[in-house]
């Protein structure tokens, strides 16, 4: 099908469709952009364009990560407006597959970013680009460990499940608690990466479970959440509190000893990587499936080094 796809714009600019024409589209199409993550995918991708003499970029996303019709409609006016590549972060790995699939038959490249499709769907892309999020839970899953010991109860503060992401973040922070400790897991709850969402949650379990040893906030807006119900509970230093994502309140946090550490995903990196990317795609070059944006564990020691501020936003 991929085959397919490349003979496609192969044969579009052999008989004149401008492939390289000036000012081409390319749409950054997010799962939000009320949220400084996909703000910062935003400045990467602002960047990149400017390297790419006669692209332009677009960026777009729905109100709220929950609202994915919204999003499976921006796709489809990008590729109703004939645009000539889209950079996509899914907010749900099986409603985005129609549209992608008509991305693709259009014969425009679509690049995956932060979240993958579901297996149907993983044929009509050509590239994805994201944190190894398995990895990286499973990196918080040792610094959790490493702070709190193998016994004693730890709470997960998710985001939206099902999503790609999620389900690879948080399951590979359970699997590795699981095989490598006995902390129980006594409580995960979904915020739908509503910030207030998971204040109100964080409390609750705070509650439930006073003698709660650990606490992991799995993406931005549920980290700050949990962030600041720690505060309002008194229990600042009182557990271990590890968080995802780092923008400027999630790094306050860490400088104040709110948050023991943050996992910080490369967004920025994200945004430019995934404009190159379309860029080679369009041009007709060779890309790599996957593309690991990485991730760094920003902690109060290491907060002010070149490795943490070139991730933090």
């Amino acid at each position: 099908m991929k085959t397919l796809f490349f003979a496609a714009v192969a044969a579009a600019a052999t008989f004149g469709a401008p492939v390289l024409a000036s000012a081409q589209e390319i749409a950054v199409i997010v799962k939000t952009t009320n949220s400084n993550y996909w703000q910062n995918v935003r400045k990467g991708a602002e960047a990149a364009i400017k390297n790419h003499s006669g692209y332009q970029m677009s960026f777009d996303g729905p109100a709220a990560e929950t609202a994915i019709a919204d999003e499976v409609d921006l796709v489809e006016n990008a590729i109703n407006r004939g645009v000539k590549g889209i950079v996509l972060a899914p907010s749900d790995p099986d409603a985005l597959v129609p549209a992608v699939k008509r991305a693709y038959e259009s014969g425009i490249p679509v690049v995956i970013i932060d979240s993958n499709l579901a297996e149907g769907g993983k044929k009509y892309y050509q590239s994805f680009l994201s944190t190894d999020n398995k990895a990286a839970g499973e990196a918080m899953a040792k610094e959790m460990i490493k702070r709190v010991g193998k016994t004693g109860d730890i709470a997960v503060m998710s985001y939206v499940p099902g999503v790609g992401s999620e389900i690879g973040r948080v399951g590979g922070f359970k699997d590795y608690i699981a095989k490598h400790s006995k902390l129980k897991v006594v409580s995960t709850l979904y915020s739908q990466s509503q910030m207030a969402t998971a204040l109100n949650q964080t409390t609750d379990v705070l509650s439930a479970h006073p003698n709660l040893k650990g606490i992991f906030g799995a993406n931005e807006p549920t980290a700050v959440g949990m962030g600041r119900a720690i505060v309002q509970a008194g229990k600042k230093g009182q557990l271990v509190a590890l968080g995802f994502d780092g923008n400027e309140d999630l790094q306050k946090f860490v400088k104040d000893g709110v948050l023991d550490a943050i996992a910080v995903q490369g967004s920025y990196q994200m945004g430019e990587k995934g404009i190159d990317t379309a860029v080679d795609l369009i041009e007709g070059k060779k890309v790599e499936p996957f593309i690991n944006t990485g991730v760094v564990i920003v902690t109060k020691k290491n907060i002010d080094s070149s490795e943490a501020k070139n991730v933090l936003y």
